[in-house]
């Protein structure tokens, strides 16, 4: 696995919109004053051409657009680590405009976004044996002042820190980077519930004192993308399992659009895409359908009577995904997870 090198103290960041852009408010207020906030650290800035961009369907730009943006700021030396505008919904289609092998032979460099940006963070492990940060997109550092998330996100990307636990609260809202009407675009969540871990193993739900700990090699991102990739030209997760068969996998999944009926489809999907077979334990986030049901499935049975069989511990809502705070993960590092009661540590080894 490849790490890319920490943001040095003037570094320069880079911005790119490979699915939605900031054209518009809120998002366009958040993103010039994530900006600022980052000039103003010392940083130099380096947006690439889609960041202000609409005019694709789902994504900012075309799908060739995005795909050439997306290659040419990675490979680029004018920028040192770089940070997606947004997540979206057509990623996907910019997969045939990214040069890939181009991206493997450069120099790694710190990728972070979440959701629609699975389609990278995630083929950043599994095509270019290269880490990334599945984390907060930039507009989300618009945010005054900062929650403690987000600085963990920049303090990873620093290179100043290996570990990061989990957030006490936690905001039912739209989701990360969609601020509610008539809400000041730059105010800090409003962290309403009580963070309440649920961990399984095999059939049982653990016991509230008893303390899990697993390794593994961690990867994963949004079950929206991970079933899309499946079965494509792109899906190359079962030769990554293989390769870190040693290692085993912590997969870390969550899901934005998908009710609890879909996630059980997803899981199943990449269960039976053997995705799974060397897995050493599970990390669910919280999903945007929180507190779903349907016909008695609710969000933990969609999960855990198939992952049941797998005989690992599985996390039930853990700090990530679309209902914020969120935990930044180095998805494609070595990791330990702890967790006791409601207490969730994840620490990584660059290995």
């Amino acid at each position: 696995m490849k790490y890319p090198k920490p943001l040095g103290e003037k570094g320069t960041i880079g911005f790119v919109a490979p699915s939605f852009g900031c054209a518009r408010g809120p998002y366009r207020v958040m993103f010039d004053h994530s900006l600022e906030v980052f000039a103003a650290m010392g940083h130099g800035l380096d947006p690439g051409p889609n960041c202000y961009e609409e005019r694709g369907i789902g994504i900012s730009n075309t799908p060739e657009a995005c795909g050439k943006e997306l290659t040419e700021w990675y490979c680029r030396k004018e920028n040192d680590v770089l940070i997606s505008c947004g997540g979206g919904e057509l990623m996907c289609e910019t997969l045939d405009y990214v040069d890939f092998e181009r991206i493997r032979q450069a120099d790694p460099k710190w990728y972070m976004g979440f959701s629609d940006n699975t389609n990278f963070t995630f083929l950043l492990n599994t095509l270019c044996d290269t880490a990334s940060v599945y984390g907060p997109c930039a507009p989300s550092f618009g945010m005054e002042p900062w929650h403690p998330s987000l600085r963990d996100a920049y303090e990873l990307i620093r290179g100043r820190k290996t570990e990061v636990k989990g957030y006490p609260d936690w905001e039912r809202s739209a989701g990360p980077g969609v601020p509610e009407e008539g809400k000041d675009p730059l105010a800090p969540y409003e962290l309403t519930e009580e963070k309440v871990l649920r961990s399984f193993v095999g059939d049982r739900q653990a016991e509230p004192e008893e303390e899990l700990v697993f390794s593994g090699r961690l990867t994963g991102g949004c079950l929206d993308c991970l079933a899309n990739l499946a079965g494509t030209c792109y899906d190359r997760a079962e030769e990554f399992s293989a390769r870190y068969e040693d290692d085993g996998i912590i997969w870390f999944l969550e899901s934005c659009d998908l009710g609890v009926m879909a996630i059980r489809r997803a899981i199943w999907e990449l269960k039976q895409a053997g995705w799974f077979r060397h897995v050493k334990g599970f990390l669910i986030g919280r999903p945007l359908c929180f507190g779903e049901q349907a016909m008695g499935l609710d969000q933990y049975r969609a999960v855990t009577e198939l992952l049941s069989s797998c005989g690992v511990p599985v996390i039930m809502d853990a700090d990530f995904g679309h209902l914020p705070p969120m935990m930044p993960l180095i998805s494609g590092a070595a990791a330990k997870v702890r967790v006791k009661g409601n207490d969730l540590t994840v620490q990584y080894e660059k290995k």
